[in-house]
């Protein structure tokens, strides 16, 4: 079924593929059209600075503190220059969900007016994917980097500026039962959609001659390339996960497909009251929740 489901997906990139759109759970971030050939999205496990730094958020609800993990040293290090800037000084908390996440970090935001839509503004750059997976999952109070969608970023490479904080709920016994066949197929989808779109001339050009053989040939190269990837780098769901999954909770299907660079570690109350507010149908709080500013601390 996986097999028929991957060919099925192949067609739909083929002929979506000059899409742009963002699904409403994506973030924001510059897609990146191509990867290269043997390209990896996972993170140099050996970092020459593998130091945390720890960063208070003042908002209008009250005040957290979160850790930005050492071995995740892009984001790390993007976050902390931008603090440095007070670059998410008067910034809204634009898009909460309730049993989800609260997320921060447009820009655009500052200056918003009431009902004004947001969410597609940063800086002009993406920083790129690093999944220390399962080291690093979204368990509460997870802080993660948004991003654009498969679609239009198959390196699933972070936004430059916002992101977002896990509120997430506990986790059955049978939804952790299914987690790992879940992740499974996450990756081998997500591999996949790289690999077609690394190759999505060959794909357009054989379209545009009505060559179904050479598109149905390509499909099984490309699911039996996405296949081996992942028999060589397996995703599996930890002792840790599920204790941390079914006692505090999170958003495990968000798991190897967003860079969680952070957690929060002191005032996670102020997080639940911003999950709590009130919101519009885009899930704008009614009243801004504003972050008043951010320092390092030691």
């Amino acid at each position: 079924m996986l097999k028929n489901y991957l060919a099925a997906a192949a067609l739909l990139l083929g002929l979506s593929a000059c899409s742009t759109g963002k699904s409403a759970e994506e973030g924001n971030g510059d897609g990146n059209d191509s990867i290269k050939a043997n390209e990896t999205m996972t993170t140099n496990y050996n970092p020459a600075d593998t130091n945390s730094v720890k960063v208070e958020v003042e908002t209008t609800l009250g005040s957290f503190t979160v850790l930005l993990y050492g071995d995740t040293p892009r984001p790390r290090d993007n976050f902390v220059k931008l603090v440095k800037e007070v670059y998410y000084d008067g910034t809204l908390f634009h898009r909460v969900i309730n049993e989800f996440m609260v997320q921060a970090g447009d820009p655009d935001s500052k200056t918003a007016a009431p009902g004004q839509q947001l969410g597609a503004g940063g800086p002009d750059y993406t920083i790129d994917a690093e999944f220390v997976f399962p080291k690093h999952f979204h368990k509460r109070g997870a802080l993660a980097a948004a991003r654009q969608g498969d679609q239009v970023n198959p390196t699933k490479a972070s936004s430059g500026s916002q992101f977002y904080i896990v509120t997430g709920k506990k986790v059955s016994e049978g939804e952790l039962a299914s987690m790992e066949k879940y992740l499974e197929q996450s990756a081998l989808q997500s591999r996949f959609s790289q690999l077609a779109q690394a190759r999505m001339s060959e794909v357009r050009d054989m379209q545009a001659k009505g060559d179904q053989a050479g598109l149905e040939k390509l499909q099984q190269e490309l699911i039996a390339e996405a296949e081996a990837y992942v028999a060589e780098h397996p995703v599996k769901v930890t002792d840790e996960m599920k204790e941390a999954y079914s006692t505090v909770g999170g958003t495990p299907h968000l798991d190897n497909n967003y860079t969680v660079f952070g957690e929060v570690i002191k005032g996670m109350e102020t997080v639940d009251k911003i999950e709590k507010v009130e919101t519009d149908r885009g899930d704008r709080p009614k009243e801004d929740v504003r972050i008043i500013s951010m320092k390092i601390i030691d």
